[in-house]
């Protein structure tokens, strides 16, 4: 892992693999996992389970937590994975993602493999029928590792961590 790079952000519309990628990349650089899902609050959570779309404003306080910690993360001595969707550069932004310090990791995959995967998805409040809005607002990044998500979890954590270094 090159020392500059403190925060590796996992981003990808829901159910990509950032919540299971990101827990193995983090065991493997011995550093920190966070779930950017845990940061939502109760009315975004509410929303999304009865399948209704965030907008920017429903996400701005969200990404603003979430740039606190990211902030609060590169002050900190450790490595941390961040999950976080952060489907538009907007909010790739906010995230510090034009910081030397954080790299951004774009989890990419084929709108019906995710759905696939959402549809076998149990316990979770974001359902399969968001995907299909999560794609209309993805602005791919130009400057991320992108990693295809065809491959087991184990073996896409191994890639990126060839990638980061």
């Amino acid at each position: 892992m090159p020392k500059e790079v403190k925060v590796t952000i996992l981003m990808g519309v829901s159910g990509c693999g950032k919540t299971e990628v990101g827990k193995i990349l983090a065991e493997i650089l011995g550093g920190s996992f966070i779930e950017g899902d845990d940061f939502h609050s109760s009315s975004n959570i509410q929303k999304m389970s009865q399948s209704i779309p965030l907008n920017d404003t429903d996400r701005q306080v969200w990404l603003k937590t979430l740039r606190k910690l990211i902030d609060k993360q590169l002050e900190l001595p450790g490595y941390s994975v961040l999950a976080c969707s952060a489907l538009k550069i907007d909010y790739r932004n906010v995230l510090r993602c034009n910081d030397p310090r954080v790299k951004l990791v774009y989890l990419k995959g084929s709108q019906s493999l995710i759905q696939e995967r959402l549809e076998k998805r149990k316990g979770h409040y974001m359902k399969s029928t968001l995907l299909e809005s999560q794609f209309e607002i993805l602005e791919e990044p130009p400057d991320a590792i992108v990693v295809d998500i065809k491959a087991r979890p184990e073996k896409i954590a191994s890639l990126i961590v060839k990638e980061l270094k």
